[in-house]
């Protein structure tokens, strides 16, 4: 809606430079009636570079005039780092846009960061959800307000590096995005270039399928999951589609997203429901599921956080 407060997430890259830049135009021009926030999260995670980003990004707002936000914190090391950074990275655009009474974060997701998701989600076993990939748009869960991907449908990384070379404006080059250490990487440095060999139009290709999997009709599951613990015999009278759709809402349900569950977690639940014995586990990422006494249970496990933001 005209006069609303967006936020947009501004890591100092091609990508979300560009759509500042764009979105600052058309507002130049009157045929933007937003209130824009830039917002930066220093993960703090690359010493000197991180704050060298920080201080761009910093400079590129002040010299145009746009507003700024800027979040810190220390980020749990344990596990899956992409992962845990990228909590972090959304709980602070979302405590920045609660606190302006904004009403949509935009992100600068582009075609390829759609078919690199696509190809972690396939190549880790995801199911039908996973395949989806991003979605262009949707609402924070517990909240109101809109994740927005603007770039998502039709936008290239080269296409945004390209905009701001044509425009002058020089952006950060963050080194973790060469460190194949990181499956994501990997996927774009080594995998990408060898699917291209037989497939010029790969990343397209890739992205347009998790498009046409977003327009294809879920299961839905048995009926609205809202339970604590599942009943066993109502879960052995219901299709394999439909059991597994219920269980995976259930699951994020509890974990507040379904993200890292692969399809052998679901398979190893449906397994616990057609077992003859009680009281055992399945484990899931996050936590476990228990069978006990005709249900199942979800217990998650008890892992001390030390993320924080001032």
């Amino acid at each position: 809606t005209d006069g609303d407060t967006l936020v947009l997430g501004v890591s100092g890259g091609a990508d979300s430079v560009s759509l500042l830049l764009a979105m600052h135009e058309l507002k130049k021009a009157g045929k933007l009636d937003h209130r824009i926030i830039a917002a930066h999260f220093n993960h703090k995670l690359r010493g000197d570079e991180s704050d060298r980003d920080e201080a761009y990004v910093r400079d590129l707002t002040t010299d145009r005039k746009i507003e700024f936000a800027v979040g810190h914190a220390e980020i749990n090391i344990g596990g899956n780092l992409e992962q845990n950074a990228r909590i972090a990275r959304y709980e602070f655009l979302k405590r920045t846009a609660d606190s302006v009474g904004a009403s949509a974060i935009l992100t600068a997701h582009t075609i390829n960061d759609q078919a690199e998701t696509f190809l972690m989600n396939l190549i880790r076993g995801s199911g039908p959800t996973g395949l989806c990939g991003i979605r262009p748009m949707r609402n924070l869960a517990d909240s109101s307000l809109l994740l927005v991907r603007p770039l998502l449908a039709w936008a290239k990384r080269e296409s945004t590096e390209r905009f701001c070379r044509d425009l002058g404006v020089e952006y950060c080059c963050d080194t973790m995005n060469e460190d194949t250490a990181f499956k994501r990487v990997r996927i774009r440095k080594i995998l990408l270039p060898l699917l291209e060999d037989m497939n010029p139009k790969i990343v397209e290709t890739l992205a347009n399928t998790a498009g046409l999997m977003q327009g294809a009709a879920p299961t839905e599951p048995a009926e609205p999951v809202g339970a604590d613990e599942l009943k066993i015999a109502d879960l052995k009278t219901l299709p394999q589609s439909t059991l597994y759709a219920t269980i995976r809402d259930w699951l994020k349900l509890h974990r507040g997203s379904t993200r890292s569950l692969q399809l052998k977690h679901i398979q190893a639940i449906e397994r616990l429901v057609n077992s003859a014995k009680s009281g055992r586990v399945a484990e899931v990422p996050g936590g476990r599921v228990v069978k006990s006494g005709g249900r199942l249970r979800y217990e998650q496990n008890r892992v001390e956080n030390r993320s924080s933001a001032p």
